[in-house]
């Protein structure tokens, strides 16, 4: 069943989870560098990649909304990839592959699902580090996105994003290609990017350098606690918000990134947390998770978003 582009209707979406803390704490699977296209390298990795999306599919199906379903290619960029081996054919090869997984789940759904690419930050993605003006960035993304492109994916998804320029790169590189574009920006606990930005900044810079070429923006990888200080600030930026993908835990980027085990939170008290934000984010109609979450996250999110309409 094909699904219209989150942007240009009010119907409710949702995402996946956090697939990477998924795979690692829940399944059990060594992810090298936190890599889940790895995963692509073997049948059994990709059946486990399949089994992850399911429930999320059963989800939609079950609460009759949309769904945009991300490629694990979140590390499948020329610099992880040199790093984990790949070489610049192989990575290709890699994010086709992913494509094909998510595209396959459309074939035998009766849930509309979205294809969207999945473009990750070059860096670690809770630092703002080795920072690229946005010619660069559009350069070294151009290649993945063109892959994706060619696959006809419904859209291309810039996740984790902690500085301004590789955000306007990776649109740039998306407008060349024909293929709308997201960006989604993560913050620090004080709401701000870890380059410092503030959200605000961020997204009216990435609109005024690409004559607001991205279809929508979203926040991901941060608890909404985090930044729902910030969404008090008003103005046409918070408007151009359709998507939110958080974190289960309120600990910050550093605290996760030390921590030995998983910190799921309460999945009730997340998905209350993302109806208190609806008054100051009028767009938005995508809910979904980022690290520690899981089905049963995305789950309550479906219930108390589509019962708040």
């Amino acid at each position: 069943m094909d699904a219209t582009l989150p942007h240009l209707s009010d119907a409710p979406f949702i995402t996946d989870g956090g697939m990477e803390t998924t795979l690692i704490f829940h399944r059990g699977l060594d992810l090298p560098l936190f890599a889940s296209f790895d995963l692509l390298r073997k049948p059994k990795g990709i059946a486990e990649l399949r089994a992850y999306y399911e429930p999320y599919v059963a989800i939609a199906e079950e609460r009759g909304v949309g769904i945009v379903l991300d490629t694990p290619t979140w590390r499948a960029n020329p610099d992880w990839g040199k790093r984990l081996g790949y070489s610049p054919e192989e990575l290709d090869d890699a994010n086709r592959t992913a494509v094909d997984l998510v595209a396959g789940l459309r074939e035998t759904s009766t849930a509309s699902i979205l294809v969207s690419g999945c473009v990750g930050p070059r860096g670690d993605g809770y630092v703002a580090e080795d920072l690229m003006t946005a010619d660069e960035a559009a350069e070294y993304h151009r290649r993945q996105v063109e892959v994706f492109a060619w696959k006809d994916v419904d859209l291309v998804s810039a996740l984790t994003m902690t500085y301004a320029e590789e955000a306007i790169g990776i649109a740039r590189a998306a407008t060349v290609t024909g293929v709308p574009a997201v960006v989604s920006f993560t913050v620090e606990t004080d709401g701000r990017l870890p380059s410092g930005q503030p959200l605000r900044e961020a997204i009216e810079q990435v609109d005024a350098e690409t004559d607001a070429s991205p279809a929508y923006y979203m926040i991901n990888c941060a608890h909404p606690s985090h930044f729902a200080a910030v969404l008090d600030d008003d103005g046409r930026w918070r408007e151009r918000i359709r998507g939110l993908r958080a974190n289960a835990s309120t600990k910050s980027h550093a605290e996760l990134d030390e921590a030995e085990e998983l910190d799921e939170g309460d999945p009730d008290a997340l998905a209350a947390e993302y109806v208190a934000l609806k008054p100051r984010l009028p767009n938005l109609t995508i809910v979904g998770g980022c690290c520690g979450t899981d089905h049963r996250h995305i789950e309550q999110l479906s219930r108390a978003w589509v019962g708040a309409e």
